[in-house]
């Protein structure tokens, strides 16, 4: 007989199943990946045309209209790709102000998912686990 065959120690039903995320958080992040860049899109939008309308000091490299190298509008599968983009007004202000939306929504997301996650996270030790040890590190002089 070899090793996997036969009867083991460990009945199938006593092993212990991994713990699977359950569906309706995976479909809450699938969500976020829409909807914090669409929050973040509008926001920035938003923005930029309130500090335009304010006169707020932007600089000038990010007003106005895109324009790229002649070579991304001669070749035919980039001008598809780049023409609509270069009608957008203030594109890279737009641009600018969705990562900074983005970068600041999914800073506070982290951090209160960190936050409940400690609160009600099972504890660190299992039933197996040996207490942590204390230990007092005396100090030697010399």
């Amino acid at each position: 007989m070899g090793r996997s065959t036969g009867t083991s120690s460990q009945d199938q039903s006593s092993l212990k199943q991994q713990k699977k995320t359950h569906p309706i958080w995976r479909g809450i992040g699938c969500l976020m990946v829409f909807i914090i860049p669409a929050i973040s899109i509008a926001a920035g939008n938003l923005t930029v045309n309130y500090a335009i309308s304010k006169r707020w000091p932007i600089p000038v490299q990010f007003l106005g209209f895109m324009h790229l190298p002649d070579y991304f509008y001669s070749t035919g599968g980039l001008r598809t790709i780049f023409n609509p983009l270069s009608t957008i007004p203030n594109f890279y202000a737009n641009t600018a102000a969705t990562f900074l939306y983005m970068l600041v929504i999914s800073g506070i997301i982290s951090l209160v998912y960190a936050t409940v996650y400690r609160m009600v996270a099972p504890s660190r030790y299992g039933p197996t686990d040996a207490p942590p040890t204390k230990f007092k590190a005396t100090k030697k002089s010399r």
